[in-house]
């Protein structure tokens, strides 16, 4: 096991370390914007194949045409579950490859070469077994490098199913709290109007909030595609988006003061999924749970 055993060779490995260790998670997240892609590139295909076979779609449909079947299934987005679920054939797949070669090799038993998977794969890394440490193997070369190309396949792919599991248990997270935000929501808002006076009525609340401003939705979303896309934006639209944010923040600390949630106006906002850093900004529309346009 090579480590660093200078004190040149030890400051060396910590500069190197920040720029290896964000070139490694860019690579990461890059691997995953092409996997989410090709992953739905051919789930579309599936689909439209089946769609064809119920013969809901022409089998001679084109890009382009002007059928509502054809238009429909241009927005079509795979759901986070199924890439959930590829993911994990393909994870589980190259880790019995992975072990079937470990096993011999090494001379572990086929459930310890799993678990050298799993642990190397995650990048838990215990320490506990440990491949390439004989001196001789047979066909060393090869070894290595089968070594490493099982390593690098396993870490992309379990990296990947990760940020899809983090999807699904932070969609399951929102869903419990829209239920107890549902249970909770009533029985607050008639504790807060019986110990208030001179409480504004809803309806005039409501006629407020519908002058206030209202274009925070299509702004977070142009802001969002462009963030996506990697676009810079001017100046101009830099001091406009924080105006807007200004105002909605504004508006959002006078509905709290005043004792009335703001309600969320669009779709976007009802799946906590909006904007996002890193996995979770790549995967915000590329899957059906997550998309801004559902």
């Amino acid at each position: 096991m090579t480590t660093p055993a200078t004190v040149g060779g030890k400051i060396f490995l910590i500069f190197y370390g920040l720029i290896g260790c964000a070139g490694t998670i860019l690579f990461f997240n890059l691997f995953l914007e092409r996997l989410i892609t090709v992953i739905a590139y051919v789930m579309k295909s599936c689909h439209e194949r089946q769609l064809r076979r119920k013969g809901v779609l022409p089998h001679n449909s084109r890009r382009g045409s002007g059928s509502s079947e054809v238009d429909s299934l241009a927005g079509w987005k795979p759901s986070v579950y199924y890439v959930m679920l590829i993911l994990c054939v393909v994870s589980l797949i190259i880790s019995c490859c992975a072990s079937a070669m470990y096993t011999p090799i090494e001379g572990w038993s086929y459930f310890d070469s799993l678990y050298f998977c799993f642990v190397a794969f995650s990048t838990i890394g215990f320490g506990d077994l440990v491949s390439s440490q004989n001196t001789k193997y047979e066909s060393q070369g090869l070894y290595r490098f089968g070594n490493f190309v099982f390593i690098l396949m396993g870490v992309c792919c379990i990296y990947s199913l990760f940020n899809v599991i983090s999807i699904v248990i932070k969609q399951s997270i929102n869903w419990i709290l829209k239920k107890m935000d549902c249970r909770c929501c009533h029985r607050c808002q008639r504790k807060l109007f019986r110990s208030r006076r001179n409480v504004v009525m809803p309806g005039n609340v409501r006629s407020r909030r519908n002058i206030s401003i209202e274009t925070d939705v299509v702004n977070e979303s142009d802001t969002d595609g462009r963030r996506l896309s990697g676009e810079m934006i001017s100046m101009k639209d830099f001091l406009a988006s924080n105006k807007v944010s200004l105002a909605i923040m504004q508006k959002q600390l006078s509905e709290t003061a005043n004792g009335y949630p703001r309600q969320m106006g669009s779709n976007s906002k009802q799946n906590g999924f909006s904007g996002g850093v890193g996995a979770l900004a790549i995967m915000n529309n590329r899957l059906a749970e997550t998309s801004v346009d559902r």
